[in-house]
């Protein structure tokens, strides 16, 4: 079991920078796989970014790459959404996903969720 909050939301301007956290429970963190999605409101959950547990690889949707960069530390049962040059487009709340055997874009393969933290930026 793997129970997971996030923190770090706020309001940030265009161009601005914000870093998520998702601190975990559980003593299966260390070997699951982490991902950041997003919801926007009218809009469905998207993926954003996802981790695999031994941070050797990264995948990034297209949207992000470049802006946003995802890490662990494992230590701490923790992982990161660092987000910079943030767009209006970007706001969202945005959940970390953990599963012990999914490593992927898939939102419906992740077993573990956590409630979510918003990020609005303004223009």
């Amino acid at each position: 079991q793997v129970q997971l909050v996030e923190s770090g939301g706020g309001l940030v301007q265009a161009g601005g920078s914000l870093r998520l956290s998702c601190a975990a429970s559980g003593r299966t963190f260390s070997t699951a796989f982490l991902g950041w999605f997003r919801q926007a409101p009218g809009k469905e959950r998207e993926f954003v970014a996802a981790i695999s547990w031994i941070s050797s690889r990264t995948i990034y949707a297209d949207s992000v790459k470049g802006r946003f960069t995802i890490s662990r530390d494992n230590a701490k049962n923790t992982s990161y959404l660092q987000m910079a040059s943030l767009k209006p487009e970007d706001t969202a709340i945005y959940f970390c996903a953990a599963d012990q055997r999914y490593f992927g874009r898939d939102s419906f393969q992740y077993d573990y969720w956590g409630q979510g933290t918003q990020v609005t930026v303004s223009s």
